[in-house]
């Protein structure tokens, strides 16, 4: 259970800042943690704060209870009770909802200049697994699992799900997943590089903070080029990406921390990284 010491406003959403790491927890057990008209924008919040924060070095997203996030409240999209669908906006104002909406979530996550971990204790489905599949890495329990979801509800599918999981195992694999509404175990995500690492429920709290806590010890400013390298390199040719990354490298190059590793390493002792 993660405490609540950043969300006034909703117990949907827990928060705490950790040795470096910025801790999110989806808090709707009971709901499998499905969004909410509360949850999804003290998440949107949070990962603002977390960006801008000189205490966050990394970002862990992980769900209360027996799920990661379900994606939307079914029960909602029944009854007409989803904000972004209310009959006082039209159809154009739902879609710009929506947008604003994504782009506070996966959009700020996959460019967050942190490393993100999505921490997976049981199911993933339709935005909770897009979600995930926006974080840098992915750490899945050996019960957990990744379902799009969106087919069985007549849903095409939003937060970014196609275009994460096609840059993961490619565009015909990914449009299998999609159209079938195929369930993901965690041996399958992980032998399909959906995931990067599988261990047991046991010791899901365990691994995952001490994977965070190995990746918050480095600089923040390498760190964040590194992301932005790689995030690049998606999209960009070699030629801009080695561009860049002679850019990002001369930058480093002139920080506090490269010069004091660089004179760790010469003496043969362990550098700190402060951040400047």
């Amino acid at each position: 259970m993660i405490r609540q010491d950043f969300i006034e406003d909703t117990d949907h959403l827990q928060a705490e800042i950790r040795d470096g790491i910025g801790i999110i927890a989806f808090n709707r057990p009971e709901a499998k943690n499905a969004l909410s008209d509360e949850l999804t924008p003290a998440l949107r919040r949070t990962l603002a704060d977390f960006e801008t924060s000189n205490e966050v070095r990394v970002i862990l997203l992980t769900g209360n209870g027996s799920a990661f996030c379900s994606g939307g409240d079914v029960k909602s999209f029944a009854n007409n009770s989803d904000p972004v669908l209310s009959k006082d906006l039209s159809v154009e104002q739902q879609i710009r909802k929506l947008q604003i909406g994504q782009e506070g979530v996966s959009l700020k996550i996959y460019e967050m200049p942190k490393p993100t971990i999505a921490v997976l204790p049981g199911a993933a489905a339709g935005a909770g697994m897009s979600i995930a599949l926006a974080c840098d890495i992915r750490i899945a329990s050996d019960n957990a699992f990744l379902v799009p979801a969106f087919g069985g509800i007549g849903l095409s599918g939003d937060y970014g799900g196609s275009w994460s999981l096609g840059k993961l195992v490619g565009p015909s694999k990914a449009k299998d997943i999609y159209f079938s509404n195929r369930r993901i175990s965690a041996k399958e995500a992980l032998d399909e590089g959906i995931v990067n690492y599988v261990v047991t429920e046991k010791e899901l709290h365990e691994f995952s903070l001490k994977k965070a806590s190995e990746i918050a010890y480095f600089s923040p400013t390498a760190l964040q080029y590194m992301k932005e390298n790689h995030n690049r390199a998606t999209s960009a040719s070699f030629k801009e990406s080695l561009m860049m990354e002679a850019d990002r490298m001369i930058r480093c190059f002139q920080t506090g921390d490269h010069k004091n590793a660089a004179k760790a390493f010469v003496e043969k002792t362990k550098p700190v990284f402060t951040g400047k």
